[in-house]
């Protein structure tokens, strides 16, 4: 196959041949189940590093080998599938598809837009505050792919002005791109249910761990931290790297409004979609007072709830109208529910063969060992691993990992795993890193070098955060 890189073609043969090695080799590694297990991990990592099938394929292997090689039975293996909190991503799914459906995550994101002004800087700040906004409740590629024509159509402006495409044009059209890429990655960290690490992260701490992560909890931490990073590279884009002083962009107001005059006004589906979505997010912000009344209240079910409301809720009760049908579904990232249910899996498996605990009674043996200086090297490895490879894969393997880790030093699992997490949704140098900055490079405004320099310095920025909110919120918030 012509699309079929070498790369791949070597991973997908190597995974298996890897797992049948390891699984036939004639001394015992720890234990017969430990043995299985890191055969059945290295043929996934193999696959999940390399990309040779998707990586939703890939998280398959543990439903269908497991059993086989006798490390769980299939109704065991089979419960990560159907966690709650993989129903908690069910519904915010749903939940972001009637955003979308309607159209109103574009109105709102025309509507932070038009309150920016049509100063240039203004407009790129604009254009960032919109999509992290959105990254915040819908897929970062989803909110990308709604600010590109936006952008373009004002970058066009300035193609067809008097003087030309001139320098600082030039640099205006690369901080609306690089703006718009960034953004929706830091939105997504927000949320729990902003980025897939985020959600991966949360399921294997509940499942191994018993820990739950409120979703109010993680806002608490999670969107100043995304605040403060967009602002961070808002002016490292626009002030530092890559100015314009342009000042006025009066017709880029035209363009803003123009779009908001297609949408129209706000439809009876619109309003009734805004509803039910704050209305859950409210919900989820005081779930804790809520518990007591209702003891058995959860994330999931409050995500569920939102989600059967955008189904059974009539706009039009006569003619059977209803906000969402199940055909509407046909665009729900299914893979990615798939994908979050092989990663559990993986992480019971390697609890199951005492795999995380060897890892972490081997680090608490090593003397002198600093946490801090750990901690810093793992969200190191993490963020710049992820410039390379798929940051949900990459938290599937790395999650579990550093559990062990934290459990070793003698600290909060928490206090290394977030921050460790976050690291995988701060991809700023490279297009290939994240869907948002692939788009964003397509546009044919950047060049790899433009993006690389803003993205290292991001990164090192991230890093500093990081370790920052490792100490500073995280002791705090879920202690």
């Amino acid at each position: 196959m012509k699309n079929y890189p070498t790369y791949k073609k070597v991973g997908f043969l190597l995974g298996p041949i890897l797992f049948l090695i390891i699984l036939f080799y004639p001394e015992e590694i720890i234990n017969p189940i430990a043995h299985h297990v890191i055969a059945v991990a290295a043929w996934m990592i193999c696959w999940w590093v390399t990309e040779a099938v998707s990586i939703s394929v890939t998280a398959l292997i543990p439903l269908t080998i497991f059993p086989l090689v006798d490390i769980m039975p299939i109704a065991e293996v089979a419960k990560s599938y159907a966690h709650p909190i993989v129903f908690l991503f069910f519904g915010g799914f749903i939940i972001a598809l009637a955003l979308e459906k309607v159209n109103l995550h574009r109105r709102i994101a025309l509507s932070i837009l038009k309150l920016t002004g049509t100063n240039a800087d203004g407009v790129v700040l604009g254009f960032m505050l919109a999509t992290a906004l959105m990254s915040m409740w819908i897929s970062n590629t989803a909110s990308t792919v709604v600010m590109l024509p936006i952008a373009l159509s004002v970058i066009k402006l300035l193609i067809n002005d008097e003087d030309g495409f001139t320098k600082n044009d030039q640099n205006f059209a690369l901080s609306i791109m690089l703006g718009i890429a960034f953004s929706a990655n830091i939105g997504g960290m927000a949320t729990i249910v902003g980025t897939p690490p985020n959600m991966v992260m949360v399921g294997v701490m509940k499942d191994q761990y018993d820990i739950d992560i409120g979703f109010f909890n993680w806002m608490k931490m999670g969107v100043p931290f995304a605040i403060t990073l967009l602002f961070i590279a808002y002016f490292f884009i626009v002030k530092v790297f890559y100015p314009n002083n342009l000042g006025q962009l009066k017709s880029s107001g035209n363009i803003i409004d123009a779009e908001l005059k297609k949408l129209g006004k706000v439809s009876h589906s619109e309003k009734v979609v805004l509803v039910i979505f704050l209305t859950t997010a409210f919900l989820w912000m005081i779930r804790s007072k809520l518990e007591v009344y209702f003891p058995q209240i959860t994330d999931t079910g409050i995500s569920m709830l939102g989600a059967l409301a955008l189904f059974v809720f009539p706009l039009d009760l006569k003619n059977g109208k209803f906000t969402l049908d199940w055909k509407d579904t046909s665009s729900l990232p299914w893979g990615i529910l798939i994908l979050f249910g092989g990663g559990l899996a993986l992480a019971g498996g390697l609890k199951t063969a005492g795999l995380i605990d060897l890892i972490g009674n081997t680090i608490a043996q090593q003397e002198g060992l600093s946490i801090f200086i750990i901690t810093t090297l793992l969200i190191f490895v993490m963020l710049f691993m992820t410039e390379l490879m798929s940051n949900v894969a990459l938290v599937n393997i790395f999650v579990p990992v550093v559990a062990g880790i934290a459990i070793g030093l003698n600290v909060p699992v928490l206090q290394v795993v977030i921050p460790v997490t976050l690291a995988a949704s701060c991809a700023f140098m490279l297009p290939m890193a994240t869907p948002p900055n692939a788009i964003v490079f397509a546009s044919g405004h950047i060049k790899v070098f433009e993006m690389a320099k803003v993205g290292i310095v991001l990164n090192i920025i991230s890093i500093m955060l990081l370790v920052g909110i490792t100490y500073l919120f995280i002791p705090v918030l879920f202690s």
